[in-house]
């Protein structure tokens, strides 16, 4: 089943994503190629697709997991959450229509 995973950045937090962000993508990179990965992507703070020191205000992802405790372990063990960018982190079942 797909997941919705969102987390929500702690203010001030693009310096401690951009020393994350390489781990994130590989963790994610590996998702896309077991064929897991429907959408990943950070929410800009302005309205701008390079918000610059703006930086950002939270991070989407929508991928297949075998249950909601599996996305949560999944999400949980984030480079993003271990380097305290996410204050919190919202997982819910999703339904893909379009």
């Amino acid at each position: 089943m797909r997941y919705v995973i969102i987390g929500h950045d702690v203010p001030n937090s693009l310096e401690q994503r951009l020393a994350a962000r390489p781990e994130h993508l590989a963790r994610l990179t590996a998702l896309r190629d077991a064929g897991r990965l429907t959408l990943a992507g950070p929410c800009p703070a302005i309205d701008s697709a390079d918000p610059g020191p703006a930086g950002f205000v939270g991070s989407v992802i929508v991928a297949d997991f075998d249950s909601l405790q599996d996305a949560r372990a999944w999400a949980d063990a984030d480079p993003y959450v271990a380097a305290g960018v996410y204050a919190r982190v919202d997982i819910l079942p999703f339904k893909q229509v379009f």
